[in-house]
């Protein structure tokens, strides 16, 4: 069986002109074209047009999705992949929709706020016990003290910058490159920089200078290896063992 571009067009929510340049840059091409012309796409190809959306959506350019779907020729392993961040994401909107719509009822409804069930999925304080542990109480308020300054859209914007880094480094682990390739690397790069902005870490405590921040580092990607929790950040086990990797050249040869 397959289908029209009309139809796939209007089944995926895209259009045939976007569907005709796929085929133009050879990122999808159609499994027929019919005497008259038209374009037609069996499974195969609405399986690759799935793994092209998921990317797109990911932020990734059309350059990167073409390298990532030819390094990564096992579609069901690099979906499985997109499934797990998936589920993260619905996950945590799940919880975020459900206060929410428990706060509207209460402000409707004159009912009394319950404060415990408003922030469920926004907790940054989940691992508060942990980062005092590994790193102080100081590190912690710090932290806590900078996060609570933020206006609720500088909130919004640092939860999109580490969504999509966590999103960058699955594409990147699923693409099959090396974690010292200049890819990974810049991934890497982008990581190092986004923890040395959060106060209290010690990356930004200058006066461990650059071998206190290299220590930090590579330590906190043996974590991500050995706690799921983190892991999971990164698709799991194999994502978590890549961005370990990466980071540990990245702090061997810049650190």
């Amino acid at each position: 069986m397959d289908w029209s571009i009309q139809d796939i067009a209007r089944i995926a929510g895209t259009t045939s002109r976007t569907l005709r340049h796929y085929d133009d840059i050879g990122l999808l091409k159609p499994s027929r074209t019919g005497h008259n012309g038209y374009r037609y796409y069996n499974q195969d190809a609405l399986v690759q047009l799935q793994r092209i959306l998921l990317l797109r959506g990911l932020g990734l350019g059309l350059p990167v999705i073409s390298q990532v779907l030819d390094d990564q020729a096992d579609a069901a392993k690099a979906l499985a992949g997109h499934l797990e961040w998936l589920r993260q994401e619905q996950d945590r909107l799940a919880r975020q929709i459900a206060s929410v719509r428990q706060t509207i009822d209460a402000v409707k409804g004159g009912g009394e706020i319950m404060a415990e069930d408003m922030f469920n999925g926004f907790d940054h304080t989940q691992y508060k016990d942990e980062v005092e542990e590994r790193w102080g109480k100081d590190a912690y308020a710090k932290g806590d003290s900078w996060w609570r300054g933020m206006s609720a859209e500088e909130k919004s914007a640092w939860k999109q910058r580490s969504q999509q880094l966590g999103a960058d480094w699955i594409a990147a682990a699923t693409a099959g490159i090396a974690p010292d390739s200049a890819e990974a690397q810049a991934v890497a790069k982008r990581h190092i920089e986004w923890l040395t902005a959060i106060p209290g870490t010690p990356a930004s405590d200058k006066g461990g200078g650059k071998a206190g921040v290299k220590a930090y580092v590579t330590g906190l990607g043996e974590m991500y290896v050995a706690d799921p929790r983190f892991g999971a950040n990164y698709g799991g086990h194999e994502g978590a063992v890549f961005v370990r990797d990466a980071l540990r050249f990245y702090a061997e040869q810049n650190l």
